[in-house]
């Protein structure tokens, strides 16, 4: 067995030892690595108090600080991203059956009609004008009014509305495919003067997209319906 100035000896070399390495910028967990045994933080803290720590060591810690809450951060986005996407898919599974009732009941389906022409549409004359640059949103307003009413594809026009750098022709064939309208029906397209020697930023901007609908029946109609639901008297 050894004795207890052998003892006291290795505890007073390995204390002297704690400090020279933290001294030199290691930190706890390293010291307890080359030691190759645990000895308390609390106790290593206590034998450096005296250490001086070189400007190495703290720009380490700084940048080891830096590190971990870019990595919480990260990880937070990842966790909030996840959350939304879960949240998300509870809400499109709540409300799963809208689209058969949008495609079963007419009267829903006007209503619909309505709410999105009132939103988008143009207000003042005597037929159908929207537009707008989302396609699904085209292609929803166009599913709903030939769902809603028996139209005449004949009274359809297209309108291009788009930048100054961007190819017409594909714009238009693009806008058609999605319409289902022929190209035979699109007027001349419409170039925004103010984006003249300005780049498109978004390459997958399609520009504006304008429908017109040659029917006074129809739209007295889809105006009153909203007039309906409006007037809460």
């Amino acid at each position: 067995m050894k004795c207890m100035s052998s003892v006291v000896t290795e505890k007073v070399s390995e204390r002297f030892l704690v400090i020279g390495l933290r001294s030199i910028g290691k930190s706890y967990e390293e010291i307890n690595q080359i030691l190759g045994h645990i000895i308390p933080k609390s106790t290593m803290s206590n034998w450096c108090r005296s250490a001086k720590m070189p400007d190495e060591y703290y720009k380490r810690i700084e940048d080891q600080n830096k590190q971990h809450l870019e990595s919480i951060r990260e990880k937070s986005i990842e966790i909030r991203a996840e959350r939304k996407k879960q949240y998300l898919k509870e809400i499109r599974t709540k409300y799963s059956h809208i689209r058969k009732l949008l495609e079963n009941d007419e009267n829903i389906g006007k209503l619909a009609l309505s709410m999105i022409y009132l939103g988008e549409g143009k207000k003042g004359g005597s037929s159908l004008i929207l537009g707008n640059s989302n396609a699904q949103f085209i292609s929803l307003y166009l599913y709903l009014l030939r769902k809603c009413y028996q139209v005449d594809e004949n009274k359809f026009r297209c309108t291009v509305q788009c930048r100054n750098d961007q190819n017409i022709n594909d714009l238009e064939k693009y806008w058609s495919g999605v319409t289902d309208i022929p190209l035979a029906q699109f007027y001349k397209a419409r170039i925004d003067a103010r984006s003249i020697g300005l780049p498109t930023k978004k390459k997958d901007y399609r520009g504006v997209c304008r429908i017109d609908y040659f029917s006074s029946k129809i739209f007295y109609e889809i105006m009153e319906i909203g007039n309906v639901c409006l007037n809460n008297k």
